[in-house]
């Protein structure tokens, strides 16, 4: 823990809400670790988890056990590190990585739970909602429960299931729950699937360095060229780790999408209903921050989305060093740009300034 906390409650003008931050649950984590043992692991599962559930070292440690706390702990971390308030959801890979109906339970028990802490620290912690995608008629009515019952605010969805994107329209009655709701997804990143993921892994790439963000990226765009956002179009989506990079290729993303769909060149690819790639991006997604606190990045991603559509995260506990904080408080930034990227964004993308539930946020 930071040795000089941070300042929390607007001294400088602003809170600060952090929205892209994990938990797990016991019953999770012993899921995993039968998963393990099990023969034909996934290889990204046994990379990620594997290394995190089984490691001795400082950092994995302080990362695993703080994953499974959703009270005291955590918010004395909060308060070293001048957190007012987390938006929590399932870690990666959540329930993606399990059988239909153990996913369908974990999601399920691990919602009850997170609206729990919730509604005993309704200042400090705001919960999305996990979901089973192996049944999507069922995490459809799951998500419906956990934001109409239990007062959760988004949907957290760890990209892709053993390999499959929610492109496939058998997964759409997930978007259109979340449309209803007028909940966004946050589409947090996965390992890459065993099809993908051989050279990232070989060279030490697979993970949090530089697989998630590819894989994630990929996903997002899989999303929009299939023409989602176009049966969906008021979804909103949250991208992580400064949109997975996906602001800094639009250029690129809307010269080769009007080029390839106009030479026929792939089935898969079809033309868009508004036409350019970077108009559903700036649309239809909002874009955090979470393990990039890099002003030039902050700034240059503002300027392409909007201020609007770029909020701060942390990635606690994965990535969650004080400097951090404090490298993002110095940013050169009009104060009312500056709160809405801490505060007044995640205030409303999550609808934090209408109670739900009695006041559970």
């Amino acid at each position: 823990m930071p040795e000089t906390p941070v300042e929390t409650g607007g001294q400088r003008g602003y809170l600060r809400i952090a929205t892209e931050e994990a938990f797990a649950t016991t019953e999770q984590i012993a899921l995993y670790r039968e998963l393990l043992e099990e023969p034909g692991v996934d290889p990204g599962f046994q990379s990620l988890m594997g290394f995190y559930i089984n490691s001795t070292a400082e950092r994995p440690r302080f990362i695993f056990e703080n994953l499974q706390d959703l009270g005291d702990r955590r918010i004395a971390e909060m308060d070293a590190r001048g957190i007012d308030r987390q938006v929590i959801g399932i870690t990666a890979p959540g329930t993606h990585v399990l059988d239909r109906d153990r996913a369908v339970a974990l999601a399920r028990n691990a919602n009850d739970e997170l609206a729990a802490a919730c509604s005993t620290h309704p200042d400090r912690f705001t919960g999305m909602a996990a979901c089973a995608p192996q049944d999507p008629l069922q995490a459809a009515a799951e998500i419906d429960r956990a934001v109409s019952e239990l007062g959760l605010r988004a949907v957290v969805y760890n990209s892709h299931v053993q390999g499959e994107y929610l492109d496939d329209q058998r997964f759409w009655p997930i978007l259109e729950a979340a449309e209803a709701l007028d909940v966004p997804i946050y589409l947090h990143p996965n390992t890459p699937p065993a099809d993908m993921i051989q050279p990232m892994l070989r060279a030490g790439l697979d993970g949090a360095i530089f697989g998630f963000g590819v894989e994630t990226g990929m996903h997002a765009l899989r999303i929009i060229t299939s023409g989602a956002l176009d049966r969906f179009p008021r979804l909103q989506i949250i991208l992580g780790h400064m949109g997975e990079a996906l602001p800094f290729w639009l250029y690129r993303l809307d010269y080769m999408h009007q080029a390839t769909v106009k030479s026929g060149r792939y089935e898969a690819m079809r033309p868009l209903r508004r036409g350019a790639v970077s108009e559903y991006l700036r649309e239809n997604f909002i874009i955090t921050n979470s393990g990039v606190a890099w002003p030039d990045a902050i700034d240059f991603t503002q300027r392409v989305m909007g201020v609007e559509r770029v909020m701060y995260a942390m990635d606690f506990p994965y990535q969650c060093p004080v400097e951090e904080v404090e490298e993002l408080d110095r940013m050169d930034m009009p104060l009312d740009a500056k709160r809405a990227f801490f505060q007044t964004n995640a205030e409303r993308v999550f609808g934090l300034a209408q109670p739900v539930d009695g006041g559970r946020a």
